[in-house]
C-alpha cells in the first residue's frame, strides 16, 4: 500500500508541476525570445516520479498545446487523487477488521 501511496503522491506533485509550468508558459506568451518550459518525468524505483523542467529548443508558446497540457495534467491529478481515496478507504476497512 505504501508504494501505491508513493506513486499516487508523486503523480499529484508531477501534475501540479505541469499545471504550474503551463501557467508560466501562458503568462510569457508575449515575451520576446521566451522558450516554453516543459516538465519531464522519470519513474522512481520505489514508486512515484521525479520531475525536472527543461527549456524547449525553439522560441514561442502554443496556447493550444498549453490547454491540452493543462487538461492532461488535471486528469492526471484527479486520477491520482482517486487512487489515494481508494487506498484510504481500503486501509480504513482493514483497520476496522483488525480492531
Amino acid at each position: 500500500m505504501i508504494k501505491v501511496l508513493s506513486t499516487a503522491t508523486g503523480g499529484l506533485q508531477a501534475a501540479t508541476r505541469r499545471l504550474d509550468t503551463s501557467a508560466h508558459n501562458i503568462a510569457n506568451v508575449n515575451t520576446p525570445g521566451f522558450h516554453r518550459h516543459e516538465v519531464k518525468a522519470t519513474a522512481r524505483a520505489e514508486g512515484g516520479v521525479d520531475t525536472r523542467i527543461e527549456r524547449a529548443p525553439r522560441e514561442g508558446v502554443s496556447l493550444e498545446q498549453e490547454i491540452v497540457d493543462q487538461i492532461a495534467a488535471a486528469a492526471s491529478f484527479k486520477a491520482n487523487a482517486k487512487v489515494i481515496g481508494v487506498v484510504e478507504r481500503t486501509l480504513g476497512r482493514w483497520l476496522d477488521e483488525r480492531a
